[in-house]
């Protein structure tokens, strides 16, 4: 995985370019300020002449949707806008086949652009249409999001969530294009903002100690949009994940490492309806915090680490037990049932990323559930 030392070493330009090595589906993830403006003539010099149907929600057409929209048309790629509602009810099947079908009423064909402007609901909806569409069009994503830009947009995953778990439809697709304008994270809500920042922090946990140390000291240059420190923390979380996707494209093996707090955090969120009770970034800080804890718990980890995790990210402003959560206490055999519906499950067994340390974190398929379900019990008995 890509150290911070060699992000700090790159180069001091505004803008950043990171490649995600995948053969004949490889692409660039670029990142910096006043992007957006730029996006029509990105898109036009190395994507050919497409024509570009935009794919975004409420909130960010109401902020940003007009900035887009002129640059593709000075360019001459505008097809038309498709706008949808916020939040996370929208990756729905009541959502995908009427966009499908929009889409195609714009005229998009085989070697045209989906956009999809927004963050991780947009990008999944999105880029899972053009997944199916005409058997598959190209996609671009312009992530809007902080956990957008370092995660969602990233490595080709798409997909909608049903009632029994998130994400359990859907396609892999990688996008022909990452454009993370780092100025758009501006007009985020400050709690999508730290939302966003529990999966910045876990790229340092999964796998660069030096990286969380760093984040340790530097984390309020991130949220106060300090330039060098934003895009230097974007960098370095992108480079770490276009890492393990170009090792394990389809999951098949270490790019599980990516959902340390995900088994977790997904149930939490399956728990709470998808509602604004819990947002995904939270779920995985919650979740991230729970796997710290069930290592040590397992004696895999130094007493203390745990706590060191717990510490760093309530100063972010994210939420780190249970308790946490508005509305009510869960029910740990609820939360078991929950976790039986993830995609990572082998066999009937649950698959858990658990850590020797922190930067150590490793795959494992032989926990027992009732061990689950008592250390639940255990944090929901404490909380």
């Amino acid at each position: 995985m890509p150290t911070l030392a060699h992000s700090m070493a790159a180069t001091t330009r505004a803008a950043r370019t990171v490649p995600v090595p995948l053969g004949g589906r490889s692409y660039d993830v670029l990142i910096g300020p006043d992007l957006l403006s730029e996006a029509g003539r990105l898109v036009a010099g190395r994507l050919g002449k497409a024509r570009c149907g935009v794919v975004t929600d409420e909130n960010v057409a109401r902020h940003h949707l007009a900035a887009l929209e002129a640059s593709l048309k000075a360019e001459g790629r505008h097809k038309g806008s498709i706008v949808l509602p916020a939040g996370e009810p929208t990756k729905s099947f009541r959502e995908l086949g009427p966009l499908c079908e929009r889409l195609l009423e714009l005229g998009l064909e085989r070697g045209d652009l989906v956009v999809a402007f927004g963050g991780g609901v947009i990008g999944d909806l999105a880029g899972f249409a053009a997944g199916i569409l005409r058997r598959g069009v190209r996609f671009v994503q312009i992530p809007t999001t902080l956990l957008a830009q370092v995660d969602s947009s990233v490595g080709g995953k798409t997909g909608i969530n049903t009632p029994q778990g998130k994400n359990l439809i859907g396609v892999f697709h990688q996008p022909a294009l990452v454009i993370a304008d780092t100025d758009v994270l501006k007009t985020l809500p400050p709690r999508e903002m730290r939302a966003g920042y529990a999966e910045v922090a876990k790229y340092g946990l999964l796998g660069d100690a030096g990286f969380f140390g760093w984040l340790e000291q530097a984390y309020d240059g991130i949220f106060s949009f300090d330039r060098e420190t934003l895009v230097t923390a974007l960098e370095t979380s992108v480079k770490a994940k276009a890492a393990i996707v170009a090792r394990d494209e389809h999951e098949t093996g270490d790019r599980a490492l990516l959902n340390l707090g995900h088994t977790f955090g997904h149930a939490l969120e399956a728990w709470t309806g998808y509602s604004d009770r819990l947002l995904h970034g939270e779920g995985v800080a919650i979740g991230m915090c729970l796997a710290f804890r069930f290592s040590e718990s397992l004696g895999l980890c130094p007493p203390g680490t745990a706590e060191r995790v717990t510490r760093h990210l309530t100063a972010a402003g994210l939420p780190t037990r249970l308790s946490d959560i508005p509305g009510g206490k869960a029910d740990a055999g609820e939360l078991v049932r929950l976790m039986g519906q993830d995609k990572k499950v082998r066999d009937g067994r649950l698959t858990f990323i658990l850590v020797r340390g922190i930067g150590e974190a490793f795959i494992s398929r032989d926990i027992d559930e009732p061990a689950v379900r008592d250390f639940l019990a255990r944090e929901i008995a404490a909380s």
